[in-house]
């Protein structure tokens, strides 16, 4: 989804905020296109089959997998910040590493910690939505298209770790509610996504809503993918194994980020004064 808006330093973040922090020259974040979707839904895939990957094939059991996987993101997310300016390579190595992260903090307080998945889906959004008034407050905006302050990015990372945690604790409480197996668990989460953008481009659904609506989706529909591609045909998938679509989906996901990272075709370079900006 790919929106047009008019932004200025001010009007995005208020005089007290544009005090307190300055802005970098390049936002930290790439452009919303069909590159950015397609790489997003792919990583929720990976995030899937490699933490399930991991657990059955590493031997260090589900939390020692979450520790090493969490420090491998810390360092990545250090890279990250202090980067000045979007990098394909760094951006999207943090977005799979956190898309597992999320899923093995849901894992372990649903497997680990006997947490009930109405409760952690409860638990993330609340949290998600604490996350969302505390950045809106303090900015002024949501938009990911301003992500041009250690704060701002502070708060999109804090936001994109709660939306795929929240994705698949979601994601699995569907699952095991309506018991539609990973096929048609798919259709019904790409079938919520198209319903999201519909009411945008025809009823005026608020721009930034309709992204961070549609990234929390993208999280079960990544899962039930992973799931369909990898798991046995006896349980409704079509046997590929971890391995397999780990290995695939990567091999994707490194062939596009190096199409964007030499072509630069999701980056849109700052201007001064009032900038037309596109809004996820």
């Amino acid at each position: 989804m790919t929106y047009e808006i008019s932004e200025t330093p001010e009007a995005e973040r208020g005089a007290g905020a544009a005090r307190r922090a300055p802005r970098l020259r390049w936002n930290k974040v790439p452009e919303v296109t069909a590159y950015f979707w397609i790489i997003k839904v792919l990583c929720t895939t990976v995030g899937e089959t490699a933490a399930d990957l991991l657990n059955e094939k590493a031997g260090l059991g589900l939390t020692g997998v979450s520790l090493l996987m969490s420090a491998l993101l810390a360092v990545v997310l250090v890279v990250q910040f202090r980067t000045k300016a979007y990098s394909a390579g760094v951006y999207w190595l943090a977005v799979a590493l956190i898309s597992v992260v999320g899923t093995l903090i849901s894992d372990n307080l649903t497997d680990n910690m006997g947490v009930p998945l109405e409760t952690s889906t409860t638990v993330f959004a609340l949290a998600l939505a604490v996350v969302f008034v505390v950045w809106h407050r303090h900015e002024g905006t949501l938009s990911i298209h301003s992500i041009d302050t250690t704060g701002r990015e502070a708060f999109y990372w804090l936001a994109v770790l709660f939306t795929f945690a929240l994705g698949t604790a979601a994601g699995d409480l569907v699952a095991e509610r309506m018991n539609l197996g990973y096929r048609l668990s798919a259709v019904l989460f790409a079938l919520a996504i198209a319903a999201v953008a519909l009411a945008h481009f025809t009823l005026g659904l608020n721009a930034v809503w309709s992204f961070w609506i549609a990234y929390v989706l993208t999280r079960p529909l990544g899962a039930s993918m992973g799931d369909y591609l990898s798991q046995p045909t006896g349980d409704g998938g079509l046997g590929l194994g971890t391995v397999v679509t780990s290995v695939l989906f990567l091999a994707v996901i490194l062939g596009m980020v190096v199409y964007l990272a030499v072509t630069r075709k999701d980056v849109l370079e700052a201007r001064d004064g009032a900038v037309a900006r596109r809004a996820g």
